[in-house]
């Protein structure tokens, strides 16, 4: 099957895992065990036979989730704006809450490129995320903390939300999310300076259509959540298509919640509203299983993550053994 011709009808995916709590991100090791964020504590451990195990006592918004190659994990709390250093019994270190003697703002991703840097997103220079996506600004920054310390790599993004490097770490990929696109950034040396934006896929998503996390395959295709849509895309490797492979859209909050963005006016409610059916606020995309076809999402809205079959394998993450 051509993955241009992939799609899913809402009945074909399952509901997985249980109790789950604002579950926004989701880390996979080879032998099936599954690490999700969750606000009651930091992060909840689902071992292969179904145990699910609560750790972490952080609380606030806990979001993306990194493993580095030593098994050690790296969480963004966008609630307390800092990026922790997690035990994999939860206990947590800060490692990073200001930069240049300021506070880093509504840190939301960290992810770990083949030499265990830490590339962060911070989505906005404002304490409160949600400021940002009532009235977008292009305060959004990347910082890469190395073994010089964090610096900021990417300025000027409109709400930058998960971040990703692809397979040969030659660019830098960004969900800006109140553009409701995908951009990338030229990698142009060791050190991870980085060229000028360029846009990649096409320049809107649709009404609404707020990009939130991704994933790569391994063909180099970008599979998309559009959270407010209640939806996933696929971005071919080249750009040049684009297909839903589902959503669960609310017609007319979509329109009322679009409307709200471009007069600077959003309010939780009209977000809120967007909920869908079945599917409430899809976040993030995850490639596990023995052949990585396996596909979980994660959410801000639902108790238990997403389930389904891929037919192309993921692209592994750094900590896949």
């Amino acid at each position: 099957m051509s993955i241009q011709n992939f799609s899913l009808s809402l009945d074909q995916i399952e509901f997985f895992g249980t109790d789950l709590a604002r579950p926004e991100s989701i880390l996979a090791e080879s032998d099936g065990t599954l690490w999700i964020s969750d606000q009651r504590g930091l992060m909840t451990r689902r071992d292969p036979d179904g145990t699910q195990t609560l750790l972490g006592a952080i609380g606030h918004e806990p979001n993306g989730l990194a493993m580095d190659s030593h098994g050690r994990f790296y969480n963004a709390n966008i609630g307390t704006g800092k990026i922790y250093s997690v035990e994999r019994d939860g206990t947590a270190e800060v490692i990073l809450e200001e930069l240049n003697g300021q506070p880093l703002g509504a840190v939301n991703f960290v992810f770990v490129d083949s030499r265990d840097r830490l590339w962060i997103s911070v989505s906005t220079r404002e304490p409160i995320w949600f400021m940002a996506a009532s009235a977008p600004r292009p305060d959004g920054y990347v910082i890469l903390l190395d073994e010089n310390g964090p610096r900021i790599v990417a300025d000027g993004i409109y709400f930058p939300n998960e971040v990703r490097l692809n397979a040969d770490e030659s660019y830098l990929y960004v969900a800006e999310t109140m553009k409701g696109r995908m951009v990338r950034y030229p990698v142009l040396s060791a050190e991870g300076n980085l060229g000028d934006q360029e846009l990649f896929g096409p320049d809107g998503l649709g009404e609404a259509g707020y990009v939130d996390g991704f994933a790569f395959d391994e063909e180099g295709n970008v599979w998309v959540t559009t959270v407010l849509r209640n939806g996933l895309v696929i971005i071919t490797a080249d750009g040049q298509h684009t297909h839903t492979v589902f959503e669960d859209p609310v017609t007319a909050a979509l329109a009322n919640a679009q409307a709200k963005v471009d007069s600077q006016a959003l309010a939780p409610e009209d977000m809120f509203a967007c909920v869908g059916p079945r599917i409430q606020f899809p976040t993030s995309v995850t490639f596990c299983g023995p052949d990585r076809k396996t596909v979980l999402m994660g959410s801000l809205a639902m108790p238990h993550l997403l389930k389904f079959q891929s037919p192309v394998a993921g692209l592994p993450m750094r900590h896949w053994k």
